[in-house]
C-alpha cells in the first residue's frame, strides 16, 4: 500500500478548496511594534502586521521582557518537568495567585495553552459530574468542542447567543440533572459578545454550572482587565472563568479560575494537565508582570479601543464591507476563499501589510474575511494607509465596495493576477 498517497490526496483537497494554509516567516522588531521583518525567497523586508493577537503589544513591553530575561537568567530556560515532577516553580505559584485575584476566584490553574486549558478542564469537569449534560454555544472554539467531545457526556448545542433556545434545553433537562453551560464572552471571528447576564440568570434558575471562555477579553475589558464578566459585574456569578496568557497579556499559556474544589479536581484528574511539562519559569514571570501592569493601567485599553473604533470608522467610510462588531475585532468580508487569499497576497506583496485570510473551517463557507486587530500602536497614519491599501486591493481584484453579499466563486474571473509571496491559507 502507498501510504503517502493518502496524505498527498488530503493536501491536494485543501489546495482544490483554496484553503491550504501557508505560514509567513516573520520576525517582530522590539520597539517597533507592529512593524516586523518578512522573509521570503532569501529576501527580507519590513512590513506592518495587522492581524496579531498581541492585542495591546504587551509581548514587547519593557517590563515584561525584563521579567522574562531575569527569570531565565536566574532559573534557566525550562521548567524541569511536569507539575508533579519538579515543574511547580515559584513563578507559576505566583502567577496562579495573580490570576485567581484577577477574576475574584479562590484558585487558578495554568496550562501550556488556551486550547489545552479548555480541552482538559471541560472534559474533566463534565466527567466528574454524574450524568452531566453539556449545553454548548454553536460557535464555540474548537478547543471547547474538543473538551465536550472528550468528556463523553451528552451534549446539546444551542443556537449562537440564543437564550430562548438555551432555556428550552435547560427546561427539558430538568433541575435535578447535572448541567454545564459552556460559552465564550467575545467570539473572535465576528467580534460579538455573549448575553452573559441572561445566561447566568438561566443557569441559576435551572441549577446549572457555567463555564466561560474569556480568551479574547482578558486584559482588554474591565477595570482591571478581568474581561467582559468583570466589566459587567458578573464574574462572581460564573463558576469557571477560562482565559489565555497568549493574547492581551503577550506571553504563552492558558488557565482556569474557580472555586478551590473545582480547580483542585481538574488539577488532580485532567490528563492534559498531569502529563504535560509545565510552563518555563521565565514565561510565568513575564505573564505575572503583564497581568499586574494591566490591572493598574487603563492607558493600553483606552488607546486600543480608540484605534479599533477609528479603524472601523475609516474603513466603513471608504465603502469597505466592515462586518458588525461590538469589540476590538474588525472583520472585513470577502466572501470567497480564493479572493480572500489573493487579497492578502496582494496586501503583503504590493503594500507591505500582513493580514492572514480567514477561510473555512474557521468561518462558514461564504463568509471568508480579513480579520483586522488594531492595537494601541496602530496610529492614525497606519490606519489611513490600511484603508488606501484595502481600497486599491478591492479595485484590483474586482471585489465590490459596500457589498456584503457573498461574492462567490463565479466572480473570480474578474481577478487581476499578481505574483507575490504567499501570506496565508
Amino acid at each position: 500500500m502507498n501510504y503517502q498517497r493518502f496524505f498527498d490526496e488530503a493536501i491536494d483537497q485543501l489546495h482544490a478548496e483554496r484553503r491550504y494554509r501557508v505560514f509567513a516567516d516573520i520576525e517582530r522588531i522590539v520597539g517597533s511594534f507592529p512593524r516586523a521583518v518578512f522573509r521570503s525567497n532569501g529576501e527580507a523586508r519590513e512590513i506592518t502586521v495587522w492581524c496579531s493577537n498581541d492585542y495591546l503589544g504587551m509581548g514587547q513591553h519593557a517590563d515584561v521582557i525584563a521579567a522574562m530575561q531575569q527569570a531565565a537568567g536566574t532559573m534557566g530556560s525550562g521548567s524541569g518537568g511536569t507539575r508533579n515532577i519538579s515543574g511547580t516553580t515559584h513563578p507559576l505559584v505566583e502567577l496562579e495567585a495573580e490570576l485567581a485575584d484577577l477574576h475574584g476566584k479562590e484558585a487558578g490553574l495554568v496550562f501550556t495553552s488556551g486550547f489545552v486549558s479548555n480541552e482538559a478542564a471541560i472534559s474533566t469537569i463534565a466527567r466528574l459530574l454524574p450524568n452531566c449534560l453539556i449545553l454548548s454555544d454553536e460557535l464555540n472554539h474548537s478547543s471547547m468542542i474538543e473538551g465536550v467531545r472528550r468528556s463523553g457526556a451528552e451534549k446539546k448545542v444551542f443556537r449562537h447567543n440564543d437564550v430562548g433556545h438555551l432555556e428550552s434545553l435547560l427546561q427539558a433537562a430538568g433541575r435535578s440533572r447535572a448541567k454545564l453551560i459552556v460559552f465564550e464572552s467575545v467570539y473572535s471571528m465576528d467580534g460579538d459578545i455573549a448575553p452573559i447576564e441572561k445566561i447566568v440568570e438561566l443557569a441559576e434558575r435551572h441549577n446549572a454550572m457555567t463555564y466561560i471562555d474569556e480568551v479574547h477579553a482578558v486584559g482588554m475589558y474591565g477595570e482591571r482587565g478581568g474581561g467582559i464578566s468583570e466589566r459587567e459585574g458578573l464574574a462572581h456569578r460564573i463558576d469557571v472563568i477560562e482565559g489565555t496568557l497568549a493574547k492581551a497579556f503577550g506571553t504563552l499559556g492558558g488557565y482556569i479560575t474557580g472555586s478551590r474544589a473545582v480547580v483542585d479536581a481538574v488539577r488532580s484528574y485532567a490528563p492534559g494537565f498531569i502529563f504535560t511539562t509545565a510552563l518555563p519559569p521565565a514565561i510565568a514571570a513575564a505573564a505575572t508582570v503583564s497581568i499586574r501592569h494591566l490591572k493598574a493601567s487603563q492607558a493600553e485599553r483606552a488607546q486600543q479601543q480608540r484605534q479599533a473604533a477609528r479603524t472601523k470608522e475609516i474603513l466603513s467610510a471608504a465603502g469597505l464591507p466592515v462586518m458588525p462588531s461590538e469589540t476590538h475585532i474588525v472583520p472585513v468580508l470577502v466572501g470567497d476563499p480564493e479572493l480572500c487569499k489573493l487579497a492578502t497576497d496582494r496586501l503583503l506583496g504590493v503594500h507591505g501589510i500582513y493580514i492572514q485570510p480567514i477561510n473555512y473551517p474557521t468561518v462558514p463557507r461564504g463568509t471568508e474575511r480579513l480579520r483586522i486587530t488594531p492595537t494601541p500602536f496602530h496610529g492614525d497614519e497606519l490606519i489611513e494607509g490600511l484603508r488606501d491599501a484595502l481600497v486599491e486591493t478591492w479595485a484590483a481584484l474586482g471585489i465590490p465596495l459596500n457589498d456584503t453579499r457573498r461574492p462567490g466563486v463565479a466572480q473570480t474571473d474578474r481577478i487581476i493576477p499578481l505574483v507575490v509571496p504567499s501570506s496565508g491559507g
